[in-house]
């Protein structure tokens, strides 16, 4: 799958799968493949890997047809910029809360490498960019997405603005940061965390945008009910979080098989701490 493919298929409803990638190992890339995901989800905001790093995973995913779809740090057009000139298939930028941010991301995604005054020149007046540089901008920036993530009561409230915005592909949940400013932290199955997550997906499939929820925690069913509501670009777990739940749940099993019960795993940990 292409960057422009999985634009393609995230704006018309179709359900692609990926998961989020911490590691670098050079190792990883053909194992991830192997699982059968559509693209991975490389963070930038709270995982410190540097630009050259991020770089060369971006590369190799791209190159074994998964894109990489890269969170930078901050919502700045010129990160969102940076992340696809080092291989980004797709940019998801944090904490939106307005249409103009928005606009700004589209604007430093897929009008590369305009930039400055000739830029919102071309973002408050479409007409303004003739035909043959509007044919170059698409061919130079084909295989490019764009998503939004949200994460805000302000975000929700601004939601229709955001969402019609042209470019826009895709808009993500950040449920951690979500529920906290909703005032309702890790309460993921909060009647009012639920009706939120439900609005933004139908929202959003109502105007051609992929709908995401980053779903890291362990409730499938959780998972199942959002994607029958709508759901249909989908980050499940995170290489890091899957390591450590297979393997607690195997020494679990081999130590209950010995007679040792958790509280022994418990004291271990801790004098190894």
């Amino acid at each position: 799958m292409t960057g422009r493919e999985f634009a393609k298929a995230i704006r018309e409803g179709k359900h692609v799968f990926g998961t989020y990638i911490t590691s670098p190992a050079p190792r990883w890339p053909d194992v991830v493949k192997k699982t059968g995901v559509d693209f991975v989800f490389i963070d930038t905001e709270h995982t410190p890997n540097d630009r050259s790093t991020v770089s060369w995973m971006c590369q190799t995913y791209k190159a074994i047809g998964l894109p990489p779809v890269v969170r930078v740090t901050a919502p700045d057009p010129y990160q969102a910029c940076a992340a696809v000139d080092g291989g980004a298939c797709g940019v998801v930028m944090p904490y939106i809360e307005t249409a103009r941010q928005v606009k700004d991301l589209v604007g430093a995604v897929k009008f590369r490498p305009i930039k400055g005054k000739r830029l919102k020149q071309i973002l408050d007046d479409p007409a303004t960019l003739d035909a043959e540089l509007a044919q170059y901008i698409d061919q130079f920036n084909y295989d490019t997405a764009v998503i939004a993530n949200i994460e805000s009561v302000p975000a929700i409230e601004n939601l229709d603005e955001i969402l019609g915005v042209p470019g826009l592909d895709a808009v993500q949940v950040g449920p951690h940061d979500l529920s906290v400013n909703m005032g309702i932290p890790e309460q993921y199955d909060h009647p009012r965390f639920d009706e939120a997550i439900r609005e933004i997906i139908t929202k959003a499939r109502a105007k051609g945008v992929g709908a995401c929820v980053h779903f890291f925690w362990e409730d499938m069913e959780q998972e199942i009910e959002w994607i029958r509501a709508g759901a249909n670009m989908h980050i499940h777990g995170a290489d890091v979080r899957l390591f450590e739940t297979t393997l607690r749940r195997n020494l679990e099993n081999l130590r209950a098989a010995l007679g040792q019960s958790n509280k022994v795993a418990d004291a271990k940990e801790a004098t190894i701490v």
